[in-house]
């Protein structure tokens, strides 16, 4: 340093923590040298060429004479004017660095003021090295193995690379002394990769906000091919295309560069990330590359190009690893979420949604790698919770380790996939062989012929082979036939089922997989061809609205929170098409805040028309479509239109997981082939499935839940009924109850409406109410009811109706027997009553019992299109505070398509102090005439409901 020992002690003696004042430094010559680390340590982190906020830089001596956005940062001679100094003092603003941010102290800053002063000259000689930049050592004050940071085999597996901080080591087994050392990287190694068919040894290394740094060894000779340093701070990983032409590296400074390898040149720079870049992994024919981000998403490339095709974002947390399968297929990723996720890829050319085929929970801790078991397609993954797993294609565990001593960075599975090298934090190696499983499943994938199971069930088994039209294993229907996908070769497994269809069949029939409820791992997919052997058409669907998903994406799952847009221009129960998957729109968004719901309005969402739900990324199109039968005329209104086969992956119900279930609906007698196969192109002797052909035959089943309810006397408690729709019934199910106790009210009848699942209902106590017996409890029944027409939502047709010993059949109706509402108990008065009446009059219990003990309902009437208003009053008996009636789901059993409006995002509420309020209520214009009662719910003192109201929907001519 050129400041002397004097006044370096000026510096110091000058400043006391009593004492506001700013140290002096004695007037002697201040070097560029001294006040670089300054600039560094508080200001670089900002102000750099990457994010130099201000449009300031203060990285090098030549960023800062530039200045930023306020001109000339620093005026030489003249500290007291400079802005650098003044912002740095509180002076101008902002002051500088931001408070949250590490504060220079009073000495700091007076070294930078005296620099400035003396003339605020540059670096004596050329600006310094990033790479070179001193990073302090501290000895550590035992002996210990350096961190293995990562391991790689070779492609021969011959070798094996080891990185530790500064070198990487070459081994043919843990046991002998290394064939070869790469030593001298400026700071930690943290990824080593093979190219060139193992001839290049790649590593990616660099120092900590300074600077990273990739090269490339002749991995025989240990000759340096080639060093590329752009990135300002440390790479996380550097791999070669499978062609060795081209360098990717990745960086804690989030960005990707691609490196000519040949000549050392930038191809391009891939930007998007919003994190560090912790992985990288190219497909298979290095036409893709895939990049795992502390920003929670995996990101996908189109090498030539740098355009980016897909954004995986379906991770909860930071991801640290990624990679494709070695047929290029599939893409895997873990992280901080503790979760594997395994995506379809199909973004191969072109931007396109890659659906997420499996999630799972698989560590308690964050997954650190993760790689496939070559041909298999099974994954091994290492966590920081000291776990060491291995996994089926299906996400299944196959094997768990016993605990690591240490925590594990680095993984590598050996080329033949019959074990794995584990690296860890201690300095220690070892290795775990893969279960033996893994080599039956492989051979059996290079043997393979069907493999077919024996049940005492089976009608059939499955002969090979069955791959091809010409060889399809014929079946007479109703068939069961069990049978396995255990590919032949690199081939995948098709299995072909030939039937016919007579004239004078039922041509409704039901197609069946049961593998994953039989734990099976196979994903099936199952398609109906004709004799030509091409997919069977199911429908046409028209676009009539096109729209895009807003906000965020969709993943596969979820009911709610569909935001698209244009949405005020669409109606409820309409299709929407988005990308091979069909919802039906269930309710609409409470405002701009909000998405719609879509059928069945809670839980898994159902697919349509056989199609399967995904994922949907922010801004991907969908559209409102328009069903047709096929052979309908189709009438070109400039948008797309979609045609839906005979096929299903999994349940459109979601019942079964990944099991296949298909309604087929033959469109003329003749031949036709069931074509069976694993959605992911997966097989073993172990994917067993049993395939069921047989006629359709509609029905339901309606539970009542909330039953032995505990009513207040005066009010009111909420019940409900749920229906399970066998076969496709879809109709609407009328639900009956009848034999309740004197002095007590229920909903009755219930209405399941068309394609629903549950309806609501209460049941009340008069003040006076006496306890129910148990006598009395016993003589209520409760029964569901249907037409004996029965249709499947898209197409009205009629179908036979099933019948059992629970069934009867009166005058055309199907009536079953429902679940008692059980033992009735009643209990006090509660603090909070609440009633539902007209604007314009007040309703009261005690004016609505007559002396029979029979309650008279307020009455309501709305028409399609109408907005009518009605009165909530509240007693309180004791209740203080707030009193909230919900938000989307006020107003329990209105008709579909009627709502409680103009609620907000905080619902229905009674503030304290107030005991009452206006309830706006709307109907679609779309909805029938029809009679149904509906009620409030209390979310405090118990819930207790109001008593139902009737609310009469009429036609819009019959409304004044």
């Amino acid at each position: 340093m050129n400041l002397s020992f004097t006044a370096l002690v000026a510096v110091l003696l000058s400043w006391h923590p009593a004492c506001g004042a700013e140290p002096t430094v004695a007037d002697e010559t201040v070097a560029y040298e001294q006040v670089a680390p300054i600039f560094k340590k508080y200001c670089v982190g900002c102000h750099n060429l990457d994010d130099h906020e201000g449009e300031l830089s203060l990285e090098s001596f030549a960023d800062i004479q530039k200045g930023g956005e306020h001109g000339r940062a620093v005026l030489p001679g003249q500290s007291v004017s400079s802005r650098l100094i003044r912002v740095l003092r509180g002076q101008s603003k902002p002051a500088m660095p931001p408070k949250d941010e590490p504060q220079p102290s009073r000495a700091d800053v007076a070294l930078l003021a005296a620099w400035v002063d003396a003339g605020a000259r540059g670096p004596a000689g050329a600006e310094p090295d990033r790479s070179r930049l001193i990073v302090p050592k501290i000895k550590p004050t035992k002996k210990f193995r350096p961190a293995i940071t990562a391991v790689e085999y070779a492609p021969d597996g011959k070798t094996i690379a080891v990185a530790r901080f500064g070198e990487v080591a070459l081994l043919q087994s843990v046991e002998r002394p290394p064939l070869k050392k790469f030593v001298g990287f400026p700071g930690k190694v943290n990824a080593v990769s093979f190219a060139r068919d193992g001839a290049w040894l790649v590593v990616a290394t660099g120092k900590a906000g300074l600077i990273g740094e990739a090269r490339i060894f002749e991995a025989a000779t240990g000759k340096l091919v080639r060093t590329v340093t752009s990135h300002r701070d440390t790479l996380y990983d550097a791999i070669v295309d499978p062609a060795g032409k081209i360098l990717a590296t990745a960086s804690y400074d989030r960005r990707i560069i691609l490196w000519d390898v040949e000549t050392g040149r930038q191809i391009r720079t891939l930007s998007g990330h919003n994190g560090a870049i912790y992985d990288l992994a190219f497909s298979p024919d290095g036409k893709v590359l895939a990049s795992a981000s502390g920003d929670e998403t995996i990101k996908l490339w189109r090498v030539e190009t740098g355009e980016r095709l897909d954004t995986l974002g379906q991770p909860l947390a930071e991801q640290y690893t990624v990679a494709f399968s070695p047929d290029g297929r599939y893409i895997a990723a873990g992280g901080a979420d503790n979760r594997i996720r395994l995506w379809r890829f199909v973004s191969k050319e072109k931007p396109q949604i890659n659906p997420l085929v499996h999630a799972r929970f698989a560590h308690e801790g964050a997954i650190l790698r993760i790689a496939f078991v070559r041909e298999s397609g099974w994954i091994s993954s290492v966590a920081d919770d000291g776990t060491l797993k291995v996994w089926t294609g299906e996400l299944l565990m196959v094997k768990n380790y016993q605990r690591q001593p240490s925590v594990a960075h680095a993984m590598a599975v050996f080329p033949g996939g019959d074990s794995m090298m584990i690296g860890r934090m201690d300095g220690s190696l070892a290795s775990y062989a893969i279960p033996d499983a893994v080599d039956r499943f492989t051979a059996n994938r290079r043997r393979g012929r069907g493999v077919a199971t024996q049940r005492p069930t089976a009608t059939a088994a499955e002969t090979e082979p069955n791959d091809a039209a010409a060889d399809a294993q014929p079946i007479v229907i109703p068939a069961t036939v069990t049978a396995a996908i255990n590919p032949a070769g690199a081939n995948e497994d098709v299995d072909l089922f030939r039937f016919e269809i007579r004239e004078r069949d039922d041509w409704d029939w039901m197609i069946e997989i049961n593998a994953a409820r039989s734990k099976s791992p196979l994903d099936s997919k199952v398609e109906v061809l004709d004799t030509q052997g091409k997919p069977v058409p199911r429908v046409t669907l028209q676009a009539v609205r096109d729209s895009y998903f807003t906000f965020r994406g969709k993943d596969s799952k979820t009911s709610g929170d569909f935001r698209v847009h244009n949405w005020e221009e669409m109606e409820l129960n309409q299709y929407l098409y988005a990308n091979g998957e069909v919802v039906k729109l269930f309710r609409d968004p409470l405002g701009p805040d909000s998405g719609f719901s879509v059928y069945p309005n809670s839980g898994n969402r159902f697919g349509f028309f056989g199609t399967t739900p995904i994922s949907h990324a922010l801004h991907e199109i969908c559209y409102i479509v328009k069903p047709l039968q096929i052979g309908e005329p189709l009438v070109s209104n400039g948008l797309p239109a979609f045609r839906i086969n005979y096929e299903n992956d999994d349940d459109p119900l979601r019942k079964w997981g990944v099991d296949s279930r298909l309604i087929f609906r033959a469109p003329a007698a003749g031949t036709y082939y069931a074509r069976v196969t694993d959605a992911r192109g997966f097989g073993s002797p172990n994917h067993k499935y049993t395939l069921t052909i047989r006629p359709r035959r509609p029905d339901f089943k309606v539970t009542l839940h909330g039953g032995s309810p505990k009513i207040p006397a005066g009010s009111g408690k909420k019940f409900h009924v749920a229906a399970e729709r066998i076969d496709g019934y879809d109709g609407e199910i009328r639900v009956d109850i009848t034999g309740v106790p004197p002095g007590f009210h229920v909903t009755t009848p219930l209405v399941i409406e068309a394609g629903h699942l549950t309806a609501h209902g209460s049941i009340h106590a008069l003040p006076d109410a006496s306890q129910p017996t148990k006598e009395q409890a016993g003589a209520i029944k409760v029964t569901a009811s249907a037409n004996a027409k029965f249709y499947d939502g898209e197409f009205l047709t009629t179908s036979a109706i099933v019948t059992a010993d629970d069934t009867d059949q009166l005058e055309g109706n199907v009536v079953r027997q429902v679940n008692n509402l059980g033992e009735i108990k009643l209990e006090p008065r509660p603090p909070l009553l609440a009633t539902l009446s007209p604007p314009d009059a007040k309703w009261s219990l005690a004016a609505a019992a007559d002396e029979g003990r029979q309650v008279k309902l307020v009455e309501l009437s709305i028409a399609p299109g109408q907005t009518i208003t009605a009165t909530l009053r509240i007693e309180r008996h004791g209740h203080k505070g707030l009193a909230s009636f919900g938000n989307a789901e006020a107003g329990w059993n209105l008709p579909h398509g009627i709502f409680v409006d103009n609620i907000g995002l905080n619902g229905v509420l009674i503030p304290d102090g107030v005991t009452e309020r206006t309830v706006f209520i709307t109907a679609a214009k779309w909805v029938r005439p029809q009679t149904r009662t509906f009620f409030l719910e209390s979310k405090q003192s118990g819930n207790q409901c109001t008593w139902p109201v009737v609310l009469n929907v009429v036609r819009s001519e019959d409304v004044d």
